[in-house]
């Protein structure tokens, strides 16, 4: 079992963090008290089989419980891989982001925000001496952030934190709601009226073959392969975690599964974590 123990000034970006860490599959706890680290560390090898890897959000919120919170890292030290990170941004960064989110400080200071601030990093600066990693996030957006915690857990493919799903679907049971991309493949030969084919899916390789026998066919994934590896460096950038690939056809039993199949096959093979859904494949229809 892996631990991770971000901390650091309010209004550092450790909530953007986490978020990372959700996404690489970490269990994640925020705010959580310095107390609680040995009960976590001596759950039953059950559960630890579902948690192998755990970020824990422990900041100024727990109190004036620092010198606790160094004494539980140090005794987990000695049976479990620890790693201590320490979000911090200057002075005015702080005060503008609070500015900008309106929220109260935690210390709530009655000199106001910027003593509220100050009073936090005396009291925080025994915990920045003894992190593993110090990130200064006063000039980092988010995807900044991102590809400095990648540096950190040496996660040098970026695609291995960004997740795509390929879903199958028909459009006459609607468009799936969580779509990002949606292509309709309805203008392709069409199985169904092919008797033989009728009652298999797009996961049967006849009618995968019938599919893709026009060069039409084969012509628009070629060009399907393209538009999705010139887009994913995009969303990577803009600091999405996910991205899903709606494939439609009428009915969703043939022509959107296959390319659904083909599609995540091709991402798979190129190092993506790609996976397919096939949303429709189980309802028959009268006709497709």
């Amino acid at each position: 079992m892996e631990f991770t123990i971000l901390t650091g000034m309010s209004g550092s970006g450790k909530t953007m963090a986490i978020h990372f860490f959700e996404d690489i599959g970490y269990f994640c706890i925020d705010n959580m008290p310095p107390a609680l680290i040995p009960m976590l560390a001596g759950m039953s090898d059950s559960v630890k089989d579902k948690f192998r890897s755990i970020a824990l959000v422990i900041d100024i919120r727990v109190g004036d419980m620092i010198n606790e919170l160094l004494d539980q890292v140090d005794r987990l030290r000695e049976t479990r891989s620890v790693k201590m990170i320490f979000l911090d941004a200057d002075d005015n960064t702080l005060v503008r982001r609070y500015k900008e989110t309106r929220r109260m400080h935690p210390l709530n200071n009655k000199q106001g925000l910027l003593a509220s601030i100050r009073e936090e990093r005396r009291m925080l600066a025994k915990l920045k001496d003894e992190a593993d990693d110090v990130i200064d996030t006063s000039s980092l957006k988010s995807n900044m952030l991102r590809d400095r915690l990648m540096e950190i857990y040496n996660m040098s493919e970026v695609n291995r934190i960004f997740d795509i799903k390929v879903e199958s679907f028909g459009f006459k049971h609607g468009i799936p709601v969580d779509s990002d991309l949606v292509f309709d493949v309805r203008c392709f030969p069409n199985p169904f009226y092919i008797p033989e084919l009728k009652r298999k899916t797009g996961n049967d390789k006849e009618v995968r073959d019938y599919v893709m026998s026009s060069a039409e066919a084969g012509s628009f994934f070629d060009r399907l392969k393209d538009m999705i590896e010139m887009l994913i460096p995009l969303y990577i950038e803009e600091g999405r975690g996910s991205l899903t690939i709606a494939i439609g056809c009428t009915g969703g039993h043939h022509r959107s599964v296959t390319f659904a199949n083909m599609l995540a096959e091709y991402l798979t093979d190129k190092g993506y974590s790609a996976s397919t859904v096939h949303r429709d494949i189980a309802i028959y229809a009268s006709h497709e």
